[in-house]
């Protein structure tokens, strides 16, 4: 695989995570509100089943593959740009970690559904992760652009 194309898998990876928090910022999170304690149950016990091969692998697999940036790159990419792209990246899991990752596993056990506490903090902040995944995103088109027309 030529490093060409292995920055435009990234690219395309970048995108697919940015279409998938997306869709959680405008839609998943934000509907989970109208449900009722028992229809929540149900409705997030099949997004967490399904979560592992839409949302972990793809996230997975970029996470890996801007590490592997950083000795697999077209000669002409600056550092600083995987770097920035790789911070992005970085910065959106440790604060999945800290923050997100945590207030779901405690929505995931809260018998109020919607009306969690939890959810409303998701709610609150969940934009933060968005906009550095769709930076994140943004960053590598740009690093493609710049890399495949020189």
């Amino acid at each position: 695989m030529t490093k060409e194309t292995f920055l435009l898998l990234n690219l395309a990876l970048a995108f697919y995570n940015v279409g998938t928090i997306w869709a959680h910022e405008v839609d998943i999170f934000r509907t989970w509100r109208y449900l009722d304690p028992k229809t929540f149950k149900v409705v997030q016990g099949v997004h967490w089943h399904k979560r592992s091969y839409w949302v972990f692998v793809p996230v997975g697999l970029a996470l890996v593959g801007s590490i592997v940036l950083f000795w697999y790159h077209p000669v002409n990419m600056p550092v600083w740009q995987i770097w920035v792209a790789f911070l992005l990246q970085f910065l959106s899991h440790l604060l999945t970690a800290v923050f997100w990752g945590q207030w779901q596993a405690k929505l995931s056990t809260d018998d109020r559904g919607g009306a969690s506490p939890y959810l409303s903090k998701i709610l609150k902040t969940h934009w933060i992760r968005t906009a550095l995944i769709t930076g994140y995103g943004f960053m590598m088109l740009f690093i493609t652009v710049q890399s495949l027309s020189k």
